[in-house]
């Protein structure tokens, strides 16, 4: 792949913890993580510059895997990035990958799918260590019917009862390529990969999922909430702090150098 051009784009795979944040999208008098990773290429190349997501998480979200682009006029190496931008980042958002990418690249349009996961701490107490990264809950959950459920969000369907609001474009119409929970001692992890999402789809899954796992909502009700196709039926959300977006996938013409 040819690296860099004027302007140069280039592409970077950050990680944060979003715990002190207002989302990643910029917002006036809040910190975000877009304002951070601006502020940083502002002290690196003295040029400011609109960084673009590839998902735009909300407040209290975390993310692994979470790509953004802008655009250059400087000549540094892709590695360059990584160490100049970590060197100015606050220690809760790191630069994990970079890549330079053709102008045409667009970072949102562009992604093959998106990979959400969810961490539910099921224990009859309080975690110190875990509460900022997994939701508690109490109840002893069954992961087993969380399961069947799951089989009914997989395949290409209208998701606009797990939908909070409506995108301009109006299509709740999305391609879940996989729903699948699964528990490690007192740790359940709901991974949803879908070709993209609609707003806070995931978090109003889980909440869903979560009443299906206690049994105050059975197999039959939650089809029935999926199939009504009105918004917010599934609701209420989640917690943020129990999802992550794990990982941004595009075609194999995109390869990002860590």
């Amino acid at each position: 792949m040819k690296l860099f051009n004027s302007l140069n784009k280039i592409a970077l795979v950050v990680e944060y913890d979003g715990s002190h944040y207002h989302g990643f999208q910029w917002q006036a008098n809040l910190p975000t993580v877009q304002a951070e990773l601006e502020q940083a290429i502002l002290k690196v190349t003295g040029e400011s510059r609109r960084v673009i997501a590839a998902s735009r998480t909300d407040a209290g979200v975390h993310a692994k895997g979470q790509v953004v682009s802008f655009r250059t006029d400087s000549p540094l190496s892709p590695q360059t990035f990584i160490r100049a931008l970590n060197h100015y980042l606050p220690e809760d958002i790191a630069i994990k990958a970079a890549c330079g990418v053709s102008a045409d690249f667009n970072v949102r349009r562009d992604a093959s799918s998106r990979e959400y996961d969810y961490f539910i701490l099921n224990s009859r107490t309080r975690s110190p260590l875990a509460r900022r990264f997994a939701c508690l809950v109490a109840g002893e959950l069954n992961t087993e019917v969380m399961n069947e459920a799951c089989q009914f969000l997989e395949g290409e369907h209208d998701f606009a009862s797990f939908a909070t609001s409506l995108s301009k474009q109006r299509n709740t119409v999305r391609n879940v390529y996989q729903a699948k929970v699964t528990k490690e001692e007192n740790l359940v992890t709901f991974r949803m990969v879908a070709n993209s999402f609609l707003t806070h789809q995931v978090r109003n899954t889980v909440g869903l999922l979560i009443r299906v796992g206690l049994g105050k909502v059975g197999l039959e009700e939650f089809h029935q909430i999926m199939e009504a196709k009105t918004l917010g039926l599934a609701g209420p959300a989640a917690p943020a702090q129990g999802l992550c977006l794990a990982r941004v996938n595009y075609p194999g013409n995109v390869e990002l150098a860590v």
